[in-house]
C-alpha cells in the first residue's frame, strides 16, 4: 500500500468516526437518512455540477447500473445503522459493522477479483478482526448473551450484534460495488458518491410524505446533525475511494478500521459506554493490524 493511500485512509478514519458519533447523538430514525441526503445534495451541489456537467451525460448503462446498485446498498446500510444506534450501544454496533464489512469485502476481492494477500497482510486482517471483537465488548458481550441474568443488557447486546453484522453485510456490498466502479470503470469517486446520493434522495422521499407532520417536527430537531453528517460523510468515503484507486481492496477495506481508534477513544468517553481499557486494547490491535496491511 502506498504512503498516499495510507494517509488517505487514516484521515478518512478520523472523519468517519466523528460523523458516526454525531449520527448516534442525533438518535434519528430512517428519516434522518433522508435529511442527510437533502443536506448532502445542497452542500455538494456546486462541486457535483462542476465535475459532472460534461461527464455524467456520457455515462452508459454500465455506469448507471453501478450508481443505482451503490445507491440501494447505501440506503439500506444507513437505515439499518441508524436503527442499530437507537436500540444498542455505538461501541457494539459500530465496531461490528466496521469490522465484518471489510472482512467480507476483502474475502470477495481475493476470491472473485483475483487480488493477492501476503502473509503479513493476512496477519493484519486477523489483528483488525480481534481488535474489533475487543472494542465491541469482547468477553462482556459474550457473558451478557450467555448468562442472561440481566434481560435488558442481554437484549441490547443481541440487538447490537444483529444490527452490527447486518450493517456489515451492506458495507461489504457497497465497498465491492463502489471499488469496482472507481478502479475498473474509472468512474470519479466524487461523482459516484454525489449522483448516488441524488438517487438515494429519490428513494427516501416516500418517508417524508408518509407522515408529513412528523417529518417536519423531526427536521426542526435534527437538521443540524444531518448537516454535519452530510458535510463530512462524503469526504471520508471519497478519500477511501481515491485510496482504492492505488491500492488493493483487500488492504484498503480492513485498513479503514483505523476509525476504531478514534471511536474507542472519543465515542466511549462522550457516550459513556464503558470498558475503555478493553476498547483501547482493541484499538491498539487494530492499529497494529492496519500497519501490517500497509507494509504488506
Amino acid at each position: 500500500m502506498s504512503l498516499q493511500a495510507f494517509v488517505l485512509i487514516i484521515l478518512a478514519g478520523l472523519i468517519h468516526s466523528g460523523w458516526n458519533i454525531v449520527a448516534k447523538k442525533a438518535g434519528g430514525d430512517a428519516r434522518f437518512s433522508l435529511y442527510t441526503a437533502v443536506c448532502n445534495a445542497i452542500i455538494w451541489m456546486p462541486l457535483g455540477w462542476w465535475l459532472g456537467k460534461d461527464v455524467v451525460p456520457q455515462w452508459g448503462w454500465t455506469e448507471w447500473a453501478f450508481v443505482a446498485a451503490s445507491a440501494v446498498l447505501h440506503v439500506f446500510y444507513f437505515v439499518v445503522l441508524l436503527r442499530g444506534y437507537r436500540v444498542a450501544d455505538l461501541t457494539v454496533v459500530y465496531p461490528l459493522a466496521r469490522g465484518s464489512g471489510p472482512l467480507i469485502s476483502s474475502l470477495v476481492a481475493v476470491i472473485f477479483l483475483g487480488e493477492q494477500l501476503t502473509t503479513l497482510g493476512a496477519a493484519g486482517i486477523a489483528g483488525v478482526v480481534l481488535g474489533v471483537f475487543l472494542i465491541a465488548g469482547g468477553p462482556r458481550m459474550i457473558a451478557a448473551v450467555r448468562d442472561g441474568h440481566d434481560a435488558e443488557t442481554r437484549q441490547r447486546v443481541l440487538a447490537g450484534l444483529y444490527y452490527g453484522l447486518l450493517t456489515g453485510l451492506f458495507i461489504a456490498g457497497y465497498t465491492v460495488v463502489d471499488s469496482y466502479a472507481v478502479k475498473v470503470l474509472l468512474m470519479s469517486p466524487i461523482l459516484l458518491d454525489y449522483v448516488g446520493n441524488l438517487l438515494r434522495l429519490v428513494m427516501l422521499v416516500p418517508l417524508a410524505v408518509s407522515d408529513w407532520t412528523e417529518t417536519r417536527r423531526l427536521w426542526r430537531v435534527q437538521w443540524r446533525y444531518a448537516a454535519v453528517v452530510a458535510l463530512f460523510s462524503p469526504i471520508a468515503y471519497v478519500l477511501v475511494l481515491y485510496a482504492v484507486q492505488s491500492a488493493p481492496i483487500s488492504h484498503v477495506a480492513p485498513a479503514r478500521e483505523v476509525s476504531m481508534l478514534f471511536a474507542a477513544l472519543i465515542g466511549g468517553k462522550l457516550l459513556g459506554e464503558g470498558d475503555r481499557a478493553l476498547r483501547i486494547a482493541g484499538a491498539v490491535l487494530i492499529a497494529l493490524g492496519v500497519t501490517a496491511l500497509g507494509l504488506g
